[in-house]
């Protein structure tokens, strides 16, 4: 039987693995918010975003587009350039898995 913790940690380590930093950091740079909000909402409703998200699969563009997501809202949270962001995302998908 899995436990959850075991289950989460399960799910953010592959998180970590399927996130592309080149893939998120040019829809980051390529679209709004409400382009990248818009494209989260066709995803989870198995439908095709409006804009190109580059992934293997529907998972990995979620992820690429989550990772965008909270980018752009810490940058405007924050007054943060777009390294530092991304920085900070990562930073918290790591502390997540371990």
């Amino acid at each position: 039987m899995i436990l959850l913790s075991e289950l989460y940690q399960r799910v953010n380590l592959n998180l970590y693995f399927k996130m592309k930093i080149p893939v998120i950091k040019k829809i980051t740079e390529s679209y709004s918010l409400v382009e990248l909000q818009a494209a989260e909402e066709a995803l989870y409703n198995e439908e095709t975003p409006a804009i190109e998200i580059l992934g293997d699969d529907e998972g990995e563009q979620l992820t690429h587009v989550l990772a965008a997501i909270f980018i752009k809202e810490h940058m405007a949270e924050h007054g943060s350039d777009l390294k530092t962001a991304l920085r900070e995302y990562t930073l918290k998908v790591r502390n997540s898995i371990s």
